[in-house]
């Protein structure tokens, strides 16, 4: 299932968002004008490797701006850009910033927790995405997912957020208790502990509801 976008709008243009979009692109635009050699010098002096735990925590970060190859940038830009837009609008563009990077950060710790023997780098923005992924689920539970599914139906359709997203999260913790970790090349447990986070964290973040006052 392919999400092309929800039916909440924003209220205010989501300048983060388009930022952290805009800069996962040109980080990956570096990595193409590398040599192989150069790539993987690159890749190793910033991804994550659960082998090293922290040791140098930086890299918690910055393996969260890196990616394999046009497909994984690109699902990552898609969900970030639909689901990013409204949880900055709620937070607010200064918190997102912080959110987003706890996100990253946590989805980092959650994969060097589930394998802390393998020396694979971890790369990618899938687990801080996830982290959000995690909030809209909180925030916005009866939005509507417009998702075209191929199977089947060939059609667009519209699905609960809610459903949408627990249908995601079942889909990553299968694979997480599952796959082999020596073989899969995808971190699993980073987006199942971003998604986690995310739920967490956006209860401790959000702004207190809105008050009003009514004239009679």
């Amino acid at each position: 299932m392919l999400p092309v976008r929800d039916t909440i709008r924003s209220r205010k243009m989501p300048i983060i968002t388009i930022c952290l979009i805009t800069l996962n692109i040109g980080i990956y635009l570096f990595q193409f004008s590398l040599t192989t050699r150069e790539l993987n010098q690159f890749i190793l002096s910033f991804a994550v490797i659960p082998n090293m735990g922290i040791t140098q925590p930086w890299r918690l970060v910055t393996a969260g701006f890196l990616h394999g190859g046009w497909g994984h940038l690109l699902g990552n830009m898609l969900y970030l850009w639909i689901f990013g837009d409204n949880v900055e609008d709620e937070l607010g563009h200064f918190k997102f910033i912080i959110f987003y990077l706890l996100m990253v950060i946590s989805a980092s710790g959650v994969q060097i927790l589930s394998d802390t023997s393998s020396m694979i780098p971890v790369i990618g923005a899938s687990g801080g995405v996830a982290g959000i992924l995690g909030a809209y689920f909180v925030l916005y539970p009866y939005s509507r997912i417009i998702t075209f599914v191929p199977i089947l139906l060939f059609r667009f359709v519209r699905i609960p957020a809610s459903v949408y997203l627990i249908f995601w999260f079942g889909i990553q913790f299968l694979s997480g208790i599952t796959a082999d970790p020596s073989t899969t090349s995808v971190a699993w447990w980073a987006h199942i502990g971003g998604f986690v986070a995310g739920m967490i964290i956006i209860r401790i973040m959000r702004p207190p509801p809105r008050k009003y006052i009514y004239y009679e």
